[in-house]
């Protein structure tokens, strides 16, 4: 009896090993930095948190940073239910099954096969004259096309899925940061706007008792007509002005709940911006300025670009593989019978073994042209990764720059307000005397108005600015109960 054991497949996976042991993919090195060194550091900006030294702003997380409450819980919500950033976690999900198909290239795929066939011979075509009815019963185990990737094309590719999948990750980070930041301007807009509407509406009031007293005096011959059209465009302004103010919160709102992705409550919403001359208030923290430009390396869109640039570089060493012979193999194993009986008795075994060498010889320069295509795509992510470096210098840089001045803007805003606020006192006290016309009083009016809503907007630029500031160093994807991607992933599963 014929004895036959299945002994080819096993050590295939070893074998390609042992040959897989070169990769025509190029040496990775990082390019230098194009941006200086350090940052200018901007007047009265402390080098220093805590008396520790320099702290990556990216390991200080959001908690730490937005401190409100509300602000804190409409943050949360917005991690799980944003749209985009959903995508941006998918993208992952896909990215990761696209990496996992790649990497499963570097492996035989086995597969067992039962098959069975039937064919019936008519007797004029039969060698014994009579009809011939023949069965034949086959259990096969084997490979097909296998691929031994001795000059690495499979490994490179690998590695490209790879740095692909890492880049979608460094993309929900960058994601979830500017989501993080959108989420806080439009809180703090919202609340500049409150506060806006309000002095309208204090305004408004103000107006029409000026125009009540003016028509008064007018009905008793001691004010002119003049006086009381002037005193009536104060009020009519102002009425412009309440209605402007009532429709720019409400597409605040509105914003903000597409930004957080459901209806917010009306009790996380905000009244007004924090009291007090200092920027963060109760809503934000005060961040250290990380003055050195390596910090920047910690930037999630950053992080992305470099991950991109890995992985045109390492397509290169799967178009350089393709100027050299691919050799693949087809193997089976198994055993074959005319009767369901006889398939696994002594002597049935069967096995079939096809190596196959494919050796380029004339493509009309097609290999040529994709080698030149993956070095120059790998040229185009080094000038990308350059630029993103770049752009984030200057992010920060002007975030620096704005720092250094605002604080006091600030001041002189509120300077300016107050001086404002004695002018139409006085202007007012020397109308009422007759000493001069209505239309000081107008002026000084509009210039008090003027200067208290800048004051608003000036404050507002203060918080803005260090929400700016915590992104643009890579801030905002950290927090202390690591929530985050988890609550995400189960978000987007469901």
């Amino acid at each position: 009896m014929t004895r036959f054991s299945i002994t080819l497949p096993l050590p295939l996976p070893l074998l390609a090993a042992l040959l897989a042991g070169c990769t025509l993919m190029p040496d990775y090195q990082r390019p230098d930095s194009p941006v200086p060194a350090s940052f200018a550091v901007a007047a009265g900006a402390s080098e220093n948190f805590g008396g520790k030294g320099v702290i990556p702003v990216a390991n200080i997380g959001w908690r730490e940073v937005f401190t409100d409450s509300s602000l804190q819980r409409i943050i949360e919500m917005a991690l799980v239910n944003n749209r985009d950033l959903r995508v941006s976690v998918l993208n992952i999900e896909k990215a990761r099954a696209q990496y996992h198909v790649q990497k499963a290239d570097l492996f035989p795929i086995i597969e067992a096969s039962d098959s069975e066939s039937s064919s019936r011979t008519p007797a004029d075509l039969s060698v014994t004259g009579q009809p011939l009815v023949s069965h034949t019963y086959s259990a096969t185990l084997g490979f097909s096309s296998y691929e031994l990737d001795l000059f690495g094309r499979v490994r490179s590719l690998n590695a490209q899925a790879l740095e692909q999948y890492l880049s979608t990750v460094e993309a929900r980070r960058s994601s979830q940061i500017s989501l993080i930041a959108e989420v806080a301007v439009a809180y703090l807009t919202l609340a500049a706007d409150q506060d806006l509407l309000k002095l309208a509406q204090d305004t408004l009031s103000s107006q029409r008792e000026s125009y009540r007293l003016n028509q008064r005096s007018y009905e008793l011959g001691t004010a002119s007509r003049l006086t009381l059209r002037q005193s009536q465009t104060s009020v009519d302004s102002a009425r412009v002005d309440v209605e402007r103010y009532t429709s720019q919160v409400a597409q605040d709102r509105n914003s903000l709940v597409l930004l957080v992705g459901t209806d917010v409550p009306e009790e996380l919403l905000p009244k007004s911006l924090p009291d007090g001359s200092t920027a963060a208030g109760s809503v934000l923290a005060e961040i250290p300025p990380g003055l050195t430009s390596d910090l920047l390396q910690r930037r999630p869109d950053i992080l992305k670009a470099e991950h991109d640039l890995k992985a045109a570089n390492a397509n290169i060493g799967a178009a350089r593989a393709a100027f050299f012979p691919s050799i693949s193999l087809t193997a089976s194993a198994g055993t074959s019978s005319a009767s369901l009986s006889g398939l696994f008795k002594g002597g049935s075994g069967v096995w079939n073994f096809g190596p196959q060498i494919s050796l380029p010889i004339f493509d009309g320069g097609s290999n040529r042209a994709n080698l030149d295509i993956a070095k120059t795509s790998s040229k185009i992510a080094v000038a990308q990764y350059e630029k993103a470096i770049q752009t984030a210098f200057r992010e920060v840089s002007d975030a620096l720059a704005q720092r250094g001045t605002l604080g006091r803007q600030l001041d002189a805003q509120q300077s300016l307000v107050d001086a404002s606020s004695d002018s139409y006192q006085l202007a007012t006290a020397r109308f009422r005397r007759g000493v001069d016309s209505y239309l000081n009083v107008l002026d000084s009016q509009r210039s008090l108005y003027s200067a208290q809503q800048s004051l608003i907007n000036t404050r507002l630029s203060r918080f803005t600015n260090l929400v700016t500031f915590y992104k643009t160093l890579g801030g905002g994807w950290i927090e202390e109960t690591d929530m985050s991607f988890a609550k995400l992933e189960g978000a987007a599963g469901s």
